[in-house]
């Protein structure tokens, strides 16, 4: 077992020595590591008190080790990818600078699907050259596929409807947006930015 480990990891870090942003590769699976708190009680041996967030499943965990413990880091490659398209098989992307093409499955993709478009760049986090999920750009630009039209004489301020955009996500957008606008997206919380 410690042979395989060795293949997949860079090696061992101290609880000591562990940072948010770091990749674990724990028994339970691949984490990243949200935040970890070093922690000296009155009595007894100090511990470290991470929040773990599975890489998999994006399922947050906490855990707690001993101080100095020796644990497996792994090392996640992210790289540019472009979107070319989705079918059966999956969604279909192509390294930017060596033109390789992977596909990742449905289940990996998860919610970024809703933003995603036909020759979007984004970042591939890759394990082992297995792709982790996807990772957005804070905003995208998505045209309007349908908006129903603004009531004349509505001005109340801040009023919003619903307006479905290329992908099928639903937002929330001012009155005077409608079919055929391009308009940008937070990808971290779905909301409307602004009309481009």
């Amino acid at each position: 077992m410690a042979g395989l480990l060795a293949i997949y990891t860079s090696g061992m870090v101290s609880t000591n020595d562990v940072r948010g942003g770091m990749a674990l590769d724990l028994p339970e699976g691949l984490f990243q590591v949200v935040d970890a708190q070093h922690v000296k009680p009155g009595k007894g041996r100090a511990f470290v008190r991470m929040k773990l967030k599975n890489l998999r499943t994006g399922a947050v965990v906490d855990r707690t080790f001993r101080s100095d413990e020796n644990v497996p880091q792994a090392i996640v490659d992210r790289r540019d990818h472009q979107f070319l398209y989705k079918d059966d098989m999956g969604f279909h992307f192509m390294n930017m600078e060596t033109f390789a093409q992977l596909s990742v499955d449905q289940r990996d993709v998860g919610e970024a699907a809703s933003y995603l478009v036909e020759g979007a760049t984004v970042k591939l986090p890759l394990f082992d050259e297995n792709p982790l999920g996807v990772e957005l750009p804070a905003s995208v630009e998505l045209e309007v596929t349908q908006a129903d039209p603004g009531v004349k004489g509505d001005r109340v301020s801040g009023a919003t409807k619903p307006v479905t955009v290329q992908t099928g996500l639903v937002v929330h957008a001012p009155l005077f947006v409608d079919a055929g606008d391009t308009i940008k997206v937070d990808t971290r919380t779905g909301d409307y930015i602004t009309r481009v």
